[in-house]
Parts: structure tokens; C-alpha cells; sequence
């Protein structure tokens, strides 16, 4: 079986429509657990400098980014799509020579997965954060995160993910990553 190891040089962030509209349509706790976990991923890729892109999907109807998740972004500029998958021609040009993707956001049946496809199918190995992505409906994310595994994404938690790409503490990143994810 193949080992894979994520390394900061090679990896970026990818936030798939966390938007207002879509959120209100969330389980509540559920919701929250994942705005968590997201926005530990963005802190921590912040800390560990990888480059951050953001679609919004339809911002017209779904609305913008959900605002907890703007707050730590920063200043940032969404790529707007209409097709369902992230990985449309503005986000594969940021992406560059990055070839490994981590990825949160939303829904995970049908951007989240459609996006992963698309990744493999383009030669990037996503990393899917599964603490960090959601569906409304429980059977959805299920079955999503199985979708998303049998194309080839490798399933991470925002976590593991980080501290992988950390790989020893006693840095000051160790301590911006380890202040994240709490």
C-alpha cells in the first residue's frame, strides 16, 4: 500500500463555499464543529504560510463566505463559480505546481466530491480534512466522504493534517498550530 506524507511546500489550502445561506440550511451543532475545524485548518495554514484559495458558489443566491470564517481569512479573494466542482480554471491556475490539496467546505456529496474528482483527474492528491466538511443531511456527508475516498482522497482530520505537515514542535509554528486546533 502506498504511504503518503503531506509536505508544507507542496500543499495549499482549498475552502470550498462555506457560504451564509448554505450554513443556515446546517444542523446547528454539526455546523459549529465544522466552522471550528475550518477555520483551525486556515489558522494553520496561515502559520505554516500555504496558500489559501476560496470559492463561492453562486454568491448571488448562497450569499458570501460565512463571516466567521472571513475573519480569518483576512484578506482574501474568492474565485466565483457556478459549476458545482472548485476545481474550475481560476482555482487550478492558483493551484499551480502545489499538487497536494487540502480541502474543507461544503457539501461533501456534491462540490466537495465533485472538486476531489476533479483534483485526481487533473494529478493532485487532495487531502480531505472530514472533521471539516459537511452536507445537511448525515447519509449525505456519509456516503460523500466514501465518494471522495474511492476517487482517491486521502481522508485527513484538520489535525493530523497539520501536525504532519508540522512534523516536530518547538517551533513557533508548533505553538500557532497547537493554539488552532484546541
Amino acid at each position: 500500500m502506498p504511504t503518503f506524507r503531506l509536505k508544507r511546500e507542496q500543499a495549499s489550502l482549498l475552502v470550498v463555499d462555506i457560504q451564509e445561506r448554505m450554513c443556515a440550511a446546517m444542523e446547528r451543532d454539526t455546523l459549529d464543529r465544522m466552522l471550528n475545524r475550518s477555520n483551525a485548518a486556515i489558522e494553520g495554514a496561515r502559520a505554516l504560510e500555504l496558500p489559501i484559495h476560496v470559492t463561492e458558489q453562486y454568491p448571488k443566491g448562497l450569499g458570501p463566505t460565512h463571516s466567521l470564517v472571513r475573519m480569518r481569512l483576512g484578506d482574501y479573494s474568492p474565485v466565483e463559480k457556478m459549476d458545482f466542482t472548485a476545481c474550475v480554471p481560476d482555482v487550478a491556475a492558483k493551484l499551480g505546481e502545489r499538487k497536494q490539496v487540502l480541502v474543507i467546505g461544503m457539501e461533501t456529496h456534491i462540490c466537495v466530491f465533485q472538486t476531489v474528482r476533479d483534483l485526481v483527474d487533473k494529478g493532485y492528491t487532495p487531502f480531505l480534512c472530514a472533521d471539516a466538511v459537511i452536507s445537511r443531511n448525515p447519509e449525505d456527508r456519509r456516503v460523500g466522504l466514501e465518494m471522495c475516498r474511492e476517487v482517491g482522497a486521502h481522508l485527513v482530520t484538520v489535525e493530523a493534517a497539520l501536525f504532519d505537515m508540522l512534523g516536530c514542535a518547538g517551533t513557533p509554528e508548533f505553538k500557532k498550530i497547537s493554539a488552532a486546533v484546541r
